[in-house]
């Protein structure tokens, strides 16, 4: 998990380079063109081939919401301060709980209720309405909700098929899907930039690869809290290479929701636990 938030810290970074000079649109086609590319030799190692679905229609839905969410986040990567972006980025585990209760049907009770909403006052205290708040602080807020939804599909899909065979669809579609907005604002990029568009294609492919492969070894409560280390990453880099300073009210609501979202995380360990313990001996007892 660490390498994964690692992975996906220097992703942001690329982004940032990479932003200056060609449009968000671009670079998200680039990420996922060159993600492509290095997603195969992972999936076809041992001679393995490709993963087939029954599901497609599916994973075209789960595309355009997501790449609605990545445009969204790498907007704010390459326009506002990083820690901001990033920060307001971890609200996707909050809008992910309640949307979880409205289209999967999950019970979700009054400590992570008391939870999501300190996570949102932490997204309030950063956006800080009437005071310093912009239009383009909605930015990575509507990708957190987006990113939200994309979490939904996720858990329906892969109820259905595996995750290297999610992973590549979702790779597959989103190529060409990306490429389409793009080309209304084709930019080349320089030499240099070609490096930074490679790394982010290569550095989100090995964080999303990272990752799956932690949430298989571990247990979510565990892993949750080292995914917040993306943020003093970011923002050191920021500092070093941008000459970015996080200001208080980011660094206390930054502080609220990731509080919220470890909350929520362990809340949703323990009741995982506890369902499967008790499973054995339901099914042991006699039928009525």
């Amino acid at each position: 998990m660490l390498g994964s938030t690692s992975a996906f810290a220097l992703m942001a970074i690329a982004i940032r380079y990479a932003s200056a000079t060609i449009p968000t649109t671009e670079v998200a086609f680039f990420r996922n063109f060159f993600g492509l590319l290095a997603l195969l030799p992972i999936l076809l190692r041992g001679g393995a081939g490709l993963p087939r679905t029954r599901n497609l229609g599916r994973y075209v839905v789960r595309t355009v919401v997501g790449l609605g969410s990545m445009l969204c986040a790498f907007w704010a990567i390459g326009h506002l301060p990083l820690s901001q972006a990033v920060s307001l980025s971890y609200a996707a585990p909050l809008f992910a709980t309640i949307a979880a209760v409205i289209w999967l049907g999950e019970v979700v009770r009054i400590r992570r209720w008391m939870a999501v909403s300190a996570g949102f006052l932490g997204v309030l205290v950063i956006l800080r309405p009437g005071v310093a708040f912009t239009t383009a602080m909605l930015v990575p807020v509507i990708g957190a909700l987006l990113a939200a939804l994309v979490a939904i599909q996720m858990k329906q899909l892969s109820k259905l098929d595996a995750p290297d065979t999610i992973v590549f669809y979702t790779y597959l579609l989103w190529v060409p899907l990306s490429l389409v907005p793009a080309l209304f604002q084709w930019v080349w990029p320089s030499p240099t930039v070609w490096w930074w568009l490679v790394a982010t294609g290569v550095l989100g492919t090995l964080g999303q690869w990272l990752w799956t492969r932690a949430l298989r070894l571990g247990e979510v409560s565990a892993l949750q809290p080292i995914s917040f280390v993306q943020l003093p990453i970011v923002v050191l880099f920021g500092w070093w290479l941008f000459g970015e300073v996080i200001d208080m009210w980011t660094a206390i609501g930054a502080g609220i929701v990731f509080g919220a979202n470890g909350y929520i995380a362990h809340r949703e360990a323990v009741l995982s636990r506890r369902a499967a313990s008790q499973r054995p001996s339901e099914a042991a007892k006699p039928s009525e």
